[in-house]
C-alpha cells in the first residue's frame, strides 16, 4: 500500500463529489487570463497613485494586496459573475494622528483622473473596471511593533468627524500565518491547477516561475484548504445574494480554512470540517448569549468579526445554512441521494450557472472517456461509462447494467 507523504493531498478528480466541487470553485475563482490582467491593474494604480504631481508622491511606503487577493482565495462578485473583487493596502508616510477621513481624501486625490469610475467608500476608495474593481485602503504603521502592524482608518461620508475612528490591522501578517497553516499539497497542487488552465485553453508548468507580474500576484492554488475556502464563500455569496446588510465576512472564513487546515483530507472532507468548526463556535457562542469573536491570530486587536454579526439572530441563521451544508454533503457521500438530487443540491449551495457549467464539463469528459475506452477509478471502484452521462438524471445505459442496484450517486453507477 503506498501512504501519502505529509501534505501531497489527495487529487480531487478521482472522486465524484470532489470532483465536481473542484470545477465549481474553477467557475468561480479569477481565471488565470484575468488574474494577469488584474496584476497589471494592481501596477498601474500603484504608478499612477505616485505621479508627479500626486499628493502621494513618495509617501506610499507599502503597497501589498490583503483579503482573498493576498492568499489567492479570490472568487467573483455575489451580485455579478463576470466582477472581482481585489483588496490592496497603501502604507502611507503621514503623521499617526491624521484624520482618518483626511488619510482617505489623499487616496481618492491620488486617483483623481485616473481613466476608470473611482468610488469613495467608508475604508477605502474603489477603482471599479469593467470585470474586475480594486479597493485601495489607506493605512499608517504601527512604530516598533511586528512587520505592517497599522491602523486602517473609518469615515463614512455625511457621518460627523466626531464618528469616525481608527481600526487595528495586521492583512500582511495574516496573510502569512494562513500561508504558514496551509502549506502546498503537491498532487492535490498540480491536479487542480492542471485542470484550472486546461478549463481556459492555457498551458500549467507546476514549477514555472512567474517572473512578469508582481511576486504577490502569483496564481497557484496551493492546497485543499483554499479551494474549500473559495466554495465556502462562493456558498456564503448565494446564500445571501438577497441580502442587503452586511453578511459573514470573508476574512473570518479565511481564518477558520487556516485554522482547520489538515494533511490529505478529501476536498469534501475539509469543506465539511470548515463548515462544522465556524457552525460548532456560533452554536457555543450563541448557548453563552454572545457574539461570535474573531480575531486576527497574529493581531488579537485585529477583530474580523466587528462588523458582523449584529446580533445573536443573524449568527444563528448562518450556523443553520453551516449545518444544513455539512447534513447534505455527508448525505451525498454516504450515497443517500440519486445524481438529480446531488444537481439540485449543489445548484442551491454554489448557484445554477456555475454548477451547470461544472456538470457539463463532466457530461464531455465521460463523452471522451466512452470514444477513447478509457476508465476512471474513484472511491467507487471502477467506472466504465457505455454511454455519455447525464448529470441530471441516470442514464439508461446504466440503469439497465445496474438492475436491481439503487441509483445512488455514490453506489458505483457510472455518470
Amino acid at each position: 500500500m503506498t501512504m501519502l507523504t505529509p501534505f501531497r493531498g489527495i487529487n480531487p478528480f478521482t472522486d465524484h463529489l470532489d470532483g465536481l466541487l473542484a470545477d465549481v470553485a474553477i467557475n468561480v475563482q479569477l481565471p488565470p487570463g484575468l488574474h494577469r490582467i488584474a496584476c497589471e491593474r494592481y501596477e498601474r494604480v500603484r504608478r499612477y497613485m505616485e505621479r508627479e504631481g500626486s499628493p502621494l508622491k513618495d509617501r506610499i511606503l507599502h503597497f501589498y494586496p490583503q483579503g482573498s487577493m493576498a492568499i489567492d482565495a479570490t472568487i467573483s462578485s455575489r451580485w455579478t459573475e463576470g466582477d472581482y473583487d481585489l483588496d490592496v493596502v497603501a502604507q502611507l508616510d503621514i503623521p499617526a494622528n491624521t484624520p482618518p477621513s483626511i488619510a482617505l481624501d489623499l487616496i481618492e486625490r491620488a486617483l483623481e483622473g485616473y481613466p476608470a469610475r473611482i468610488v469613495r467608500q467608508t475604508r477605502c476608495v474603489t477603482v471599479y473596471f469593467e470585470d474586475m474593481h480594486l479597493d485601495v485602503t489607506p493605512a499608517v504603521r504601527h512604530p516598533g511593533t511586528i512587520e505592517r502592524q497599522s491602523d486602517i482608518f473609518h469615515a463614512k461620508e455625511g457621518e460627523p468627524r466626531s464618528e469616525h475612528f481608527r481600526v487595528p490591522m495586521n492583512a500582511y501578517g495574516f496573510a502569512r500565518w494562513y500561508e504558514a497553516n496551509t502549506p502546498v499539497e503537491t498532487l492535490f497542487a498540480e491536479a487542480y491547477n492542471q485542470r484550472l488552465y486546461d478549463v481556459y485553453g492555457l498551458s500549467f508548468k507546476a514549477d514555472a516561475e512567474v517572473d512578469e507580474v508582481p511576486e504577490q500576484c502569483h496564481l497557484s492554488i496551493k492546497n485543499v484548504a483554499t479551494v474549500a475556502l473559495q466554495l465556502m464563500k462562493r456558498f456564503r455569496d448565494i446564500a445571501y445574494l438577497r441580502a442587503t446588510g452586511r453578511i459573514p465576512p470573508s476574512v473570518m472564513l479565511s481564518c477558520y480554512a487556516g485554522h482547520a487546515a489538515a494533511s490529505n483530507l478529501t476536498l469534501s472532507d475539509m469543506l465539511i470540517r470548515q463548515a462544522r468548526m465556524l457552525a460548532s463556535d456560533i452554536r457555543r457562542a450563541s448557548s453563552s448569549g454572545r457574539l461570535l469573536h474573531v480575531a486576527n491570530p497574529v493581531y488579537p486587536d485585529d477583530v474580523f468579526t466587528d462588523r458582523w454579526p449584529a446580533d445573536l439572530r443573524q449568527q444563528d441563521d448562518f450556523a443553520h445554512r453551516l449545518e444544513a451544508l455539512v447534513a447534505g454533503l455527508e448525505a451525498i457521500k454516504a450515497g443517500r441521494h440519486d445524481l438529480e438530487d446531488v444537481g439540485n443540491l449543489l445548484r442551491d449551495w454554489f448557484g445554477k450557472g456555475v454548477v451547470s457549467s461544472a456538470m457539463e464539463r463532466k457530461n464531455q469528459a465521460m463523452g471522451r472517456a466512452v470514444r477513447t475506452g478509457t476508465q476512471g477509478y474513484g472511491k467507487t471502484g471502477l467506472f466504465v461509462p457505455a454511454a455519455p452521462a447525464i448529470l441530471t438524471s441516470v442514464p439508461a445505459a446504466a440503469a439497465s447494467r445496474v438492475a436491481g442496484t439503487p441509483h445512488t450517486f455514490m453506489g458505483g453507477v457510472p455518470w
